[in-house]
Parts: structure tokens; sequence; C-alpha cells
């Protein structure tokens, strides 16, 4: 029993070692964040870049909500939990969001953790001050 135990101990690390690697988030997919707007992400590229499309949830305009194109990027491409940004042209209206975050393996589950900007036009540059609004989301990938 004594000579087994170092070959059970390395068919054992052997077998179970592939569970300790960090998995590789991947922000390619549909998502659905804290207040219920869709994003999909189109296929991120070798070099990072990325485009796709969303629809908020959530707008003060009193336009009626479409669809909007994205723009981003990953950094880096190929590394696990990366970090990357976007920039929403909303259709709607004439303001522009740009997104921040990580993507994260939580659990069994994709995450990513946000912060964004969401700038207005304003008539002049006295209200610029009033102009850009921050905040915070949290997406998970759909199943």
């Amino acid at each position: 029993m004594v000579q087994a135990t170092p070959f059970l101990l390395l068919l054992f690390l052997a077998l179970g070692a592939h569970g300790l690697a960090v998995k590789k988030c991947s922000l390619t997919g549909q998502w659905k964040n804290d207040l219920g707007s869709n994003m999909t992400i189109y296929e991120v590229n070798e070099d990072g870049d990325f485009s796709g499309k969303y629809l908020t949830a959530v707008s003060d305009s009193s336009s009626e909500i479409r669809e909007s194109p994205l723009l981003g990027f990953q950094h880096p491409p190929d590394e696990s939990q990366p970090t990357f940004g976007f920039t929403i042209r909303w259709n709607f209206t004439n303001t522009i969001s740009v997104f921040t975050g990580q993507c994260f393996e939580e659990g069994n589950r994709e995450v990513l953790k946000t912060m964004w900007l969401l700038r207005s036009r304003v008539e002049n540059i006295k209200n610029d001050w009033k102009a850009t609004r921050v905040g915070y989301n949290t997406f998970w990938r759909l199943e």
C-alpha cells in the first residue's frame, strides 16, 4: 500500500487539476442585465474587436425604444476573465453610452460587471454639468 500511495496521489492530481484552472469567460452571446435590458455580442475577433446590439429596458426619452448598435474591444482577447469596453449609439435619442467592465466566472455562471457613462446632448456649454450620467450594471448570460 505504501508504494501505491504516490501513484494514487499523482493520478488524483492529474484527474483533478483541470478543475483548478480559471475558466475562460466569453463575451460572445446573449446577456440580460439587472434592469432587464438585453444585449447580444457577436463573435470577438483575434484582435479583441466585437460588435453587437443592445435593447434597453429603461429610458427617459419620450421616443419609442429601439434596438441600437454597439462596438467594443476586449483586452486581452485570449485570457480568462477579460476586461472590455463598448459604445452604444442609441437609435431613438441623441445620446451615447460607453460601458467598461470585466467578465467573471461566478460559480458555473458568467457575469459582466460594468460601469457606464450616458452622454446627452445639451444646447450650450452652461448645461454641460448635467449632460453626463454615471451608473453600474451587472449582466448575466442568457441560457
